[in-house]
C-alpha cells in the first residue's frame, strides 16, 4: 500500500463533528456522513452521502497522526457512525491504530441502533479489545410516539436492548438525550419516558443537549408551519429537572455541559441527584443565572 499521500495532512470533507469529550482526540474520519441521515432535527450531514472512506486515505491519516499528532492519547472516529463499518475492516482500522499510534488509550466512535445490532455480542467484545473502548449513542428521547415523529428510526425498547449489549460488551456506554425535541405539548412526558428509557440502558454517561431549529430540516418546516413549539427557557428546566429525576444509574455521570444548554449541571448518579435537582430549582428561583442566548450553539 503506498503512504506518500499522508503529509498532506488530514483527509476531512464537509462538515465534521464530535462530542464535546473528545474536543482534544485525534479526529480519524473514516466514513462520511451517517448511514441513516434521517432524523427531522439534524441537518449535520445533509450535504454528504454515507460512504466508508478508502483504506488508503484511512491509513494515510493515521501515519500523519503518527507523526504529529503525539499528545493525542485519544482518537475518535468520524463521521456519524463509525460502528457501521463492516467488522473485519474496522478491526483492521484499529489494528493500525495500535500499531501505529500505540500511546493512544482511548478509542471511540458514535454509533446508533441498527449498527449496534449488525455487531455480535462477540464482535463486540473483539472490537472493545482491539481498543474500542467507548460507543456515543443519540438517545433524544424515551417517548415511543416521539421517537417515530423524529424519525429516529429505532424503538425504545429496541435502544434499551442495543444500549445493554454495548454495556454487556465491557465497552462503555455515552449517550445523547434531546431536551426540548418533545415541544411544549409534549415537554413533560418526553422527560419522563427518557429518564425510563436512560433507567434501562444504565449507561455510563448521559449528555443532554438543548434542540436547536436548523435552517433546512423538518424540524425548522415544523416550526415555520406552526406544528412545533419550542419550550421556554423555565419550560426546558422543568423538563430537565423531571428528566434527571426520573433518571436512576446505577453509578453514571449525568451532564449538560453543552453549549446549547441553558444550565450546565453535572452530577453522578445516583450520589449526586439530589443536589441536581436542587440546583435545577435554584435556577427556577432565579438565584442561578442562565447561559445568555448569544453564548448558546451547536
Amino acid at each position: 500500500m503506498e503512504h506518500a499521500i499522508e503529509d498532506e495532512g488530514m483527509h476531512y470533507e464537509g462538515t465534521c463533528i464530535r462530542p464535546p469529550s473528545e474536543a482534544f482526540s485525534i479526529l480519524l474520519q473514516v466514513t462520511l456522513g451517517c448511514s441513516h441521515n434521517k432524523c427531522t432535527f439534524c441537518g449535520t450531514y445533509k450535504d454528504k452521502r454515507f460512504r466508508i472512506k478508502d483504506d488508503s486515505i484511512i491509513m494515510s491519516d493515521i501515519l500523519f497522526a503518527s507523526k504529529y499528532m503525539k499528545r493525542q492519547d485519544r482518537v475518535f472516529l468520524m463521521d456519524g457512525d463509525a460502528l457501521i463499518i463492516p467488522h473485519k475492516r474496522l478491526m483492521w482500522i484499529l489494528d493500525q491504530i495500535r500499531e501505529h499510534l500505540p500511546w493512544v488509550k482511548r478509542v471511540g466512535a458514535y454509533a446508533n441502533a441498527k449498527s449496534i445490532r449488525m455487531k455480535s455480542p462477540e464482535e463486540l467484545i473483539e472490537l472493545r479489545q482491539k481498543g474500542l473502548s467507548i460507543l456515543y449513542l443519540g438517545v433524544e428521547t424515551g417517548d415511543e410516539v416521539l421517537l417515530k415523529r423524529i424519525r429516529k428510526g429505532a424503538s425504545s425498547q429496541n435502544l434499551i436492548k442495543m444500549g445493554r449489549k454495548v454495556r454487556e460488551a465491557g465497552i462503555k456506554l455515552s449517550v445523547t438525550v434531546l431536551l426540548g425535541i418533545g415541544g411544549r405539548e409534549g415537554s413533560l412526558r418526553h422527560a419522563k419516558a427518557t429518564g425510563e428509557i436512560l433507567s434501562g440502558m444504565d449507561p455510563n454517561y448521559v449528555g443532554a443537549l438543548t434542540v436547536m431549529l436548523i435552517p433546512g430540516t423538518p424540524l425548522y418546516r415544523e416550526s415555520k408551519e406552526g406544528k412545533f413549539e419550542l419550550p421556554s427557557q423555565e419550560e426546558l428546566l422543568l423538563e430537565l429537572r423531571e428528566m434527571v429525576a426520573n433518571t436512576n444509574l446505577s453509578r453514571g455521570l449525568f451532564f449538560s455541559n453543552h453549549a446549547s444548554n441553558y444550565l450546565p449541571i453535572r452530577a453522578r448518579l445516583p450520589k449526586g441527584k439530589q443536589q441536581a435537582l436542587d440546583e435545577i430549582d435554584s435556577a427556577l428561583r432565579g438565584d442561578v443565572g442562565l447561559r445568555p442566548e448569544w453564548m448558546r450553539a451547536l
